[in-house]
């Protein structure tokens, strides 16, 4: 219990219970499941730029410093992200497509992105940045709302990190 009062004091609560929440998940398994539920398994590209997006948290110092602590996160991805059963069947490049984003593979077309929203919903916000749609999900950044140069999702770009 101290541990936990330790983190909650450095970190605040919500880092407590990502962490909590990825108990039992290796930093692959983390991967797969942000990408399994959030790319649709639609195409290779969907689910590494949602690794991009995954990384570039990791790295901002802004969320937890590590991938399972990113993915479990209240509110930030799929509901049941860490909790839901998975058939990979479904999408045979998931453990390829993890391995190679946690291996440093980034989509190029993601640059620092932290967000996303599935393709067809439209966000009513002034800040936002789109720099690609992929695998059904509109990537942007978060920026002054003066600099903002494509406020509106791009078309679709599929076969970029192919392999």
């Amino acid at each position: 219990m101290t541990l936990i009062r330790t983190a909650r004091h450095l970190c605040g609560a919500g880092f407590v219970l990502a962490v909590l929440a990825s108990c039992g998940h290796s930093e692959l398994e983390c991967m797969e499941r942000a990408m399994y539920f959030e790319s649709n398994r639609s195409s290779r590209d969907g689910m590494v730029a949602v690794g991009s997006v995954v990384m570039n948290r990791v790295e901002s110092g802004q969320y937890p410093r590590n991938v399972c602590g990113v993915v479990a996160q209240r509110k930030q991805f799929a509901p049941g992200v860490m909790s839901k059963r998975m058939n990979t069947r479904t999408a045979p490049q998931l453990r390829d497509a993890a391995q190679s984003v946690l291996q440093g593979e980034r989509h190029p077309l993601v640059g620092r992105a932290q967000f996303f929203h599935t393709a067809t919903y439209h966000a009513g916000y002034n800040n936002m940045q789109y720099v690609l749609t992929t695998g059904g999900n509109a990537f942007y950044e978060r920026v002054d709302p003066a600099l903002v140069t494509q406020p509106l999702p791009l078309p679709p770009i599929e076969g970029i990190t192919g392999k």
